[in-house]
């Protein structure tokens, strides 16, 4: 159920300093994209200062509920039923996190799930920063289709196997991973590194255990299904103003990944008396992205509509002096 393989390598000289001194290349597979849904599999591929392969691991996970979509991942509940449970695989988890910066595709939906399933074991995972192999193929301007796994596979000529396997497509990220830091560190380019906070506390919603899945009804969601919120109890003063302070009321949108959860994120907010928006509109006073330039729906109306743009570090100061909602 864990395998374990090491490889010798050899390492260019010239590299920059700033850069990280070790990488781990992760890849979960789940029981579906929600934040109740559980890992089922996890791999990860220890890379060296420059990106090659030091080496791997992998194990089964028992998710203690239905596995989700077998279809995609192939693992169902039989196979699933004598493996570890997390709390007893998070040590050697650990020890191959540690010290290094989390590497995945699409990296905020993996830390999160990491994040949880650490919390839920009452542990802390030892990570400080995760790099997204997406964010990093659009610094470096590669001519990609899309930004699934596979097509930036194909621009290196790495050979995928078995797809939506997470030690397979650990494997295959690697691989990309490596001529993506090389290219990176011979143009001088900055790596997009989050912050990771891990979660502290964590209650699960009730989930049957071990429940049988009806296939042909399950519908994947979200991995960030909405959630009710109260009302917020402010009127809306209008738009954010640069050098001005946010006023209880406003509308805030958030767009992308960010350094902080969330769903923490907006909590924050809304303590503060903002109101969470989950869409732009010609009344929203503000959208939250750490990637003005991308191409999501949220930044191209706020675009059209002129909507304020802030990165999460301004907008974290921004809450620190939120002005009261106006009397009357």
């Amino acid at each position: 159920m864990l395998e374990d393989s090491t490889t010798a390598v050899s390492s260019p000289t010239a590299w920059p300093t700033a850069y990280p001194k070790g990488y781990a290349v992760v890849d979960v597979e789940t029981t579906g994209l929600a934040r109740d849904d559980r890992i089922i599999s996890a791999a990860v591929y220890r890379l060296d200062v420059h990106g090659e392969v030091e080496d791997h691991w992998y194990t089964l996970v028992n998710p203690e509920r239905d596995p989700g979509p077998v279809w995609i991942h192939g693992l169902t509940s039989d196979v699933l039923e004598g493996a570890p449970l997390f709390q007893e695989i998070a040590e050697e988890f650990s020890a191959r996190l540690d010290g290094r910066v989390l590497v995945a595709h699409n990296a905020v939906f993996d830390w999160q799930m990491i994040a949880r399933e650490y919390a839920r074991a009452a542990r802390e995972a030892p990570v400080r920063q995760r790099l997204c192999t997406i964010a990093l193929s659009k610094e470096l301007g590669l001519p990609l289709p899309n930004h699934k796994l596979e097509s930036l596979a194909a621009h290196f000529g790495v050979v995928q196997q078995r797809a939506h396997h997470a030690l397979d497509d650990a494997r295959v990220l690697a691989e990309a991973f490596r001529p993506s830091l090389r290219a990176a560190a011979a143009g001088g380019v900055r790596l997009p590194l989050h912050e990771c906070r891990p979660l502290t506390e964590w209650t699960d919603r009730a989930v049957p255990r071990q429940q049988q899945p009806s296939y042909g009804s399950y519908q994947p969601t979200s991995w960030r299904p909405a959630r009710k919120r109260p009302a917020c109890p402010y009127p809306n003063p209008g738009r954010y103003e640069e050098g001005k302070p946010l006023k209880q009321g406003m509308r805030i949108a958030f767009s992308g990944d960010t350094s902080i959860e969330r769903d923490l994120l907006e909590d924050r907010a809304i303590e503060a008396g903002l109101h969470v928006a989950t869409s732009i509109s010609r009344l929203t006073s503000l959208l939250v992205t750490n990637d003005s330039d991308s191409g999501t729906s949220k930044v191209v109306k706020a675009r059209q509509f002129g909507t304020p743009v802030v990165d999460e570090a301004a907008f974290g100061q921004l809450l620190g002096n939120v002005e009261p909602a106006s009397e009357g």
